[in-house]
């Protein structure tokens, strides 16, 4: 039976809630780090999904192995236990500092399970005063009520009533103001090894070893948030491996799945033992379907090749963007860490972050903001060269159209 209505943007504000304003432009398909319309434009994507397409669109391992377990089975619940969420574990706790790993559908779910498990093992091992939880402004941890409300912008978490409690935030980079907040009633510090949504902010070398040390002086756990920085966003599998600190648990999403939902959390035998049969759950988490993909995403880019690819095609971006910048004079820095890379534009530009990425649509090249003030650039990890070199040019001429 044909369809008796047209599938445009217009459709959208007939049936979809108002929460997003959407681009115009709908894309239908995807190849590699190309994406084409419903006009059949072609685009560059520098936006990979909000750093998820981590392997562009229909990378042939992910097409691959989702046809194949499409084949096999679905979905399971967890009365049962099914052979990729065994595997996709096992991978994962052998690439990183964890023993134990519970599967969810996304990074919030992922961060949910973490501050529950911290209040948990804290209310276990050290009693019912030990609940308070650290975090930072400009944060960005998810939207379940428990996970905006840690994240530090107040615009995500008002006007929902009141919020959980004992959750105060300190300053990134700023170790004084953790040490002003911490006491032996902490129980978690959560962070960002590089702030995402808060402006591609990299942490100190003393700011970050800083935090460990206070969490071990205080009995308090490290939250490491890497649902943007991990999955070899920044280089490494995870942004951990970088920094010499090792967080007592680590949550992962968006580049994890490829473009599947999937989330994870990843922590140590003797925390995870206090999530006991029954204290928390997820009806698809580990489903075979998400966990199949996943474990195809982490064959390919847990590899040397890929993850020095990260870093010299992150060199290119910053040579391609600091080229446009000596003719345009938009951008005061560009910041971050192999593919997330932020563009801070000037005081002539403030406000105008969103300006930029309509113009680079119109141009044919798909860009993030992170802020006002921020253009944000989160592609594939495999996006060949050439692809940045023309998505740069398209770039270029939106800046051009801009200025």
């Amino acid at each position: 039976m044909s369809e008796q209505f047209s599938v445009n943007r217009e459709l959208f504000d007939d049936v979809m809630v108002p929460n997003y304003a959407p681009s115009a432009v709908i894309p239908v398909r995807g190849q590699g780090s190309r994406v084409w319309d419903q006009q059949d434009k072609e685009y560059v994507d520098f936006a990979g999904g909000i750093a998820v397409n981590c392997l562009g669109h229909c990378h042939p391992a992910l097409v691959g192995a989702l046809k194949e377990q499409g084949e096999k089975i679905w979905h399971l619940s967890n009365v049962m236990t099914n052979e990729p969420a065994l595997r996709l574990a096992k991978k994962l706790v052998d690439s990183t500092f964890a023993d134990k790993v519970y599967f969810a559908n996304s990074g919030a779910e992922s961060n949910e399970a973490a501050l529950k498990l911290a209040r948990r093992w804290a209310l276990d091992v050290h009693g019912s005063d030990k609940t308070q939880i650290i975090a930072f402004n400009q944060g960005f941890h998810g939207r379940t009520f428990f996970t905006v409300t840690v994240g530090g912008q107040a615009a995500y978490s008002d006007g929902f009533g009141p919020k959980p409690g004992d959750i105060v935030h300190a300053e990134y980079n700023n170790l004084d103001s953790v040490k002003a907040l911490i006491s032996d009633k902490t129980c978690a510090i959560m962070i960002e090894p590089l702030q995402g949504e808060g402006g591609i902010v990299s942490p100190t070398d003393e700011f970050i070893k800083g935090v460990r040390e206070l969490c071990n002086e205080h009995n308090a756990l490290l939250i490491f948030d890497e649902v943007q920085t991990g999955a070899g966003r920044l280089g490494p599998l995870y942004a951990y491996m970088d920094l010499g600190v090792t967080p007592d648990i680590l949550t992962s999403a968006k580049g994890l799945g490829g473009g599947f939902p999937i989330g994870a959390m990843l922590t140590t035998t003797d925390i995870a033992k206090h999530l006991k049969i029954g204290t928390h759950g997820s009806t698809y988490g580990g489903n075979p379907l998400a966990c199949a993909v996943s474990e195809a995403v982490i064959d390919v880019i847990n590899t040397p090749q890929v993850q020095a690819g990260v870093k010299a095609k992150a060199q290119l971006y910053i040579d391609g963007l600091n080229a446009i910048n000596a003719k345009y004079n938009v951008f005061k820095e560009i910041r971050g860490k192999g593919l997330l890379i932020g563009a801070v534009l000037n005081e002539n530009y403030q406000g105008k972050a969103k300006e930029f990425l309509i113009a680079a649509m119109a141009e044919g090249v798909m860009t993030l903001i992170a802020g006002a003030n921020i253009i944000r650039f989160a592609p594939s990890l495999v996006i060949p060269d050439e692809d940045i070199v023309e998505g740069l040019a398209r770039f270029e001429k939106a800046v051009a159209k801009t200025v």
